[in-house]
């Protein structure tokens, strides 16, 4: 599936909550979720009982649209947390919010996922002092998570920084504002996700 790239607030009106794709944005009054608009398209007028599959479906949605990945992408990410040990709902958001675009987000250095994901593509990150392109790069306990130096990096971090005061920094990652640098102390917890989802809806779609 290709990488979507129309409008951001037409996925949450379609989850029919707010992903905070647009970071701070999504807490304004102008955002169409808190306006209560209706999902898009003709079928979002309509009122109709959803199936089991259905409601699985909508949560599969959620989380992967959260991350702003694909479909394909997706599966993977899910088969591999199958093959780990553990519960594979737990595992499966362990490794979707070890992404380091992710990573990248919820320590504030870009106001929302998207631009987290351009940030790393442009070579502004690095990961234990080593510069690192790709956002979908597992972040691990005890990588240092910084930004580059130099260019327009640390001040286009240091306005996010500033602008997500409201953001709470998740306690498995450690930030050093002065340094715009950051430590994964330990693995999240199935309950330290960024979107609210019942993963087991998740693992019960494709486990069929």
């Amino acid at each position: 599936m290709a990488r979507y790239i129309g409008p951001v607030c037409r996925l949450c009106r379609r989850e029919k909550m707010k992903l905070f794709l647009k970071g701070a944005k999504c807490l304004m009054s102008k955002c169409p979720v808190e306006k209560g608009r209706k999902p898009p398209g003709e079928h979002g007028l309509r009122r109709r009982k959803v199936s089991e599959y259905g409601v699985q479906l909508r949560e599969k949605q959620k989380l992967r649209r959260s991350f702003l990945i694909g479909e394909r992408q997706f599966r993977n990410y899910y088969e591999k947390a199958a093959l780990k040990k553990g519960m594979t709902g737990e595992n499966l958001l362990k490794m979707l919010e070890t992404r380091l675009d992710n990573v990248i987000y919820r320590l504030g250095f870009t106001p929302a996922i998207r631009t987290a994901r351009q940030f790393v593509l442009h070579g502004h990150i690095q990961v234990n002092g080593r510069r690192v392109d790709f956002p979908g790069y597992a972040v691990k306990v005890g990588d240092i998570v910084e930004v580059r130096k130099g260019s327009t990096s640390r001040q286009r971090a240091a306005e996010a920084l500033e602008a997500s005061h409201a953001q709470e920094v998740p306690e498995w990652l450690h930030l050093d504002k002065n340094q715009f640098r950051g430590e994964a102390l330990r693995l999240p917890t199935i309950n330290e996700g960024r979107v609210p989802v019942d993963i087991s809806l998740v693992v019960g779609l494709y486990s069929k």
